[in-house]
């Protein structure tokens, strides 16, 4: 078996996936997808099986890695974990936002304006606040901007459209705490500064103009977060910090509702999903709002799930939910999507 890992753009992207390889005694090769010889570079190796890290930095980078995966996918016939489909809603907010129309999908109200006439025109008809705005990349609530009136949201499209762009936070998330500590790290290691200031650099020059994002504000003390890779299913609170829980790293780890499963069991039995994170606001019992959804996702914790104090998943046997006590979150929950990534496909490792 030939598999090739498809880093994007920022320094050691590939890291976790490599890290899994070795964890289970995969042989690998890596090829930069940003790079002029990425086509000839694949060709050559003929590999059975692409892991992709999908770009969420910068736009141009984003359209970049889709459309060279797309290439990949469909005209050359290679399969990819996660797949297109995952990708694709992945950091491009517009997009995913369209995605969840179409489909029916129960999502907060979600508003794309390309014209400011249209924008503005929306803002003086607006009676009800707060209203959340978001760029269209943005991970950990970087973008997200909670404007509480209709002066803050008339400014908000002005500055997007005749300004610097849409509001994001270019540096370090300061709502993650521990910023001395934090800082004293990374100190320590030149290699990281390097690659923060790599990110912080294409964030500030990735200035969103040409459009504003607006979503109906669901008020939340939390968010539910459900995680499924292959069959595996975890759910943990996003807890809510000041005004969002995104980037909070604030976790509740309630034994999660049936139904949620269910849910999200549901949406991603649909769109054959086997690598994704769903952010959900719970409106009332078995009534639940997806927000995001994110096929590569971080974690802060050694694990995604505990029931009753025990760390584990659900597996869903028989038609029934089963509980499975054990260590499944290993390497940053990437040893685990190989293992999907191996089933679904049906590769073996030899």
């Amino acid at each position: 078996m030939k598999v090739v890992i498809l880093k994007n753009e920022i320094l050691n992207s590939e890291e976790r996936w490599v890290q899994s390889c070795i964890n289970k005694n995969i042989s690998y090769s890596v090829v930069d997808l940003t790079r002029e010889k990425w086509l000839e570079e694949i060709q050559e190796q003929k590999p059975d099986l692409l892991l992709a890290k999908p770009s969420g930095l910068t736009t141009p980078f984003k359209v970049l890695y889709d459309e060279r995966l797309d290439i990949l996918v469909n005209q050359i016939g290679i399969p990819c974990f996660p797949t297109l489909n995952e990708i694709k809603i992945y950091e491009n907010k517009k997009y995913f936002s369209y995605w969840l129309k179409a489909n029916n999908i129960p999502h907060p109200k979600t508003n794309v304006f390309y014209f400011e006439e249209e924008a503005v025109n929306f803002a003086n008809k607006q009676s009800s606040f707060p209203i959340v705005a978001k760029t269209n990349i943005g991970a950990s609530g970087s973008g997200v901007v909670i404007i509480e009136n209709k002066k803050e949201l008339l400014q908000y499209i002005r500055g997007t459209f005749q300004g610097t762009g849409a509001k994001k936070r270019v540096g370090p998330n300061l709502k993650k705490g521990k910023v001395i500590n934090r800082a004293f790290n990374l100190m320590l290691s030149p290699k990281k500064i390097i690659e923060k200031y790599g990110v912080y650099k294409a964030r500030a020059m990735d200035a969103q103009r040409d459009f504003v994002l607006l979503q109906e504000y669901i008020s939340h003390q939390y968010e539910w977060r459900v995680v499924r890779l292959g069959d595996s299913f975890f759910a943990h609170k996003k807890m809510l910090l000041g005004n969002m829980t995104s980037g909070s790293l604030l976790k509740d780890y309630e034994n999660p509702p049936l139904e949620l499963l269910d849910f999200v069991k549901k949406l991603t039995d649909r769109f054959n999903f086997k690598s994704m994170a769903v952010d959900l606001f719970e409106k009332s019992t078995s009534e639940y709002l997806v927000n995001e959804m994110q096929c590569i996702f971080g974690q802060s914790d050694g694990y995604q799930m505990k029931v009753d104090g025990i760390i584990g998943r659900y597996l869903y046997l028989n038609e029934k939910w089963f509980f499975e006590e054990g260590d499944f979150n290993t390497n940053e929950s990437y040893d685990l999507r190989l293992e999907s990534a191996l089933n679904y496909y049906n590769v073996t490792k030899g």
